[in-house]
């Protein structure tokens, strides 16, 4: 940061420095669990050697002391989460991608619940989160979403959330009102920006430009703003239909289609093929890395932890800690 042509790129020193007082937040927050622990420990200290502390005024103050103590504890257990996330990209922001799966509108309305999932736990994290692209089903819920999320360890704690994702439930499009399994895959890639250095040849590419999709109404475009790229050789497909001009849409999908690619070169570096985005699989029976039963009983269920929950609802509302939290403790183990 003290470099003479730092803030001569401004996007990525607005960047270096947010994390920068992330680090600087995490370190003050780490010496000041140790000055107060140790304040409290020689509180304690004092109070066991003390004569005069007694009957009421020794019961107030082991309270007080117990209370304390039960607060260093939590503080101790949140900070000790930052300490999972020494992975080289756990810093980065996150490009999640949301697609459905098996299960036709039940699949598209599902892949929907998902979005608004992580919507509200990024909500939650306060990290910003920007729309980048979206394609709507046919009749309810989303074929695919694309969402750009900036703030402290994005990528570091949704990493984990990438593979397949199953429903059970009643379908709300039945009318024997059956029960129905529909999935949906969510893929996670660190945002390396324009840090990303991939040589993509002009002729490997497919530019396509069409008309941003919408539900109708005034926010639907009437020209041709919205861009996919489709990179031949992988048949890897980008989306962008965030940004006003063709030009700036151009721009953010070759970034996300960078970074894919970057992605599946890391893949081929490394023994474990789901460090970066998860194995790419397609979404149905036998793939899914968590299962969400609404019917004929309530419970969410990750099948590599084995961590489950009943509490449906407020997984659904966004309250992933512990699911991320467990996956963390278990891929460093």
């Amino acid at each position: 940061m003290q470099s003479p042509d730092f803030w001569h790129n401004q996007e990525q020193a607005a960047k270096v420095s947010q994390q920068a007082a992330e680090i600087k937040r995490e370190i003050t927050e780490w010496h000041d669990l140790r000055k107060q622990s140790k304040e409290l420990a020689e509180l304690a200290q004092e109070a066991e050697g003390s004569e005069k502390s007694e009957g009421k005024e020794m019961q107030g103050l082991t309270a007080e002391i117990g209370t304390e103590l039960e607060r260093l504890q939590k503080k101790y257990q949140e900070l000790e989460i930052a300490l999972l996330f020494s992975g080289k990209y756990d810093n980065y922001p996150a490009l999640l991608a949301i697609h459905a799966g098996t299960g036709g509108v039940d699949a598209q309305d599902w892949a929907q619940m998902l979005l608004r999932m992580y919507l509200r736990y990024a909500e939650r994290q306060n990290w910003q989160v920007k729309i980048l692209d979206q394609q709507y089903g046919n009749e309810a819920g989303i074929k695919s979403a694309t969402l750009e999320i900036q703030g402290a360890h994005a990528y570091g704690k949704l990493k984990g959330e990438a593979g397949t994702h199953r429903l059970v439930r009643i379908s709300p499009f039945d009318a024997e009102k059956m029960r129905h399994t529909s999935f949906a895959l969510a893929e996670v890639l660190p945002d390396l920006g324009k840090v990303a250095e991939i040589e993509i040849k002009p002729e490997d590419l497919r530019i396509d430009a069409f008309r941003s999709s919408g539900p109708g109404g005034q926010s639907v475009n009437t020209t041709d703003s919205a861009v996919r790229i489709v990179h031949l050789p992988t048949k890897i497909s980008v989306s962008c239909q965030s940004e006003r001009s063709q030009h700036q849409n151009k721009e953010r999908a070759m970034q996300i289609l960078k970074a894919k690619l970057h992605a599946l070169e890391e893949l081929k570096k490394q023994e474990a093929k789901h460090e970066l985005r998860g194995e790419y699989r397609e979404a149905k029976w036998g793939s899914q890395i968590r299962s969400y039963v609404l019917q004929p009983y309530q419970m969410v269920k990750d099948h590599r932890t084995e961590y489950e929950t009943s509490q449906v609802d407020k997984v659904l509302n966004g309250e992933l800690d512990e699911f991320i939290e467990e996956y963390l403790k278990n891929i460093r183990h």
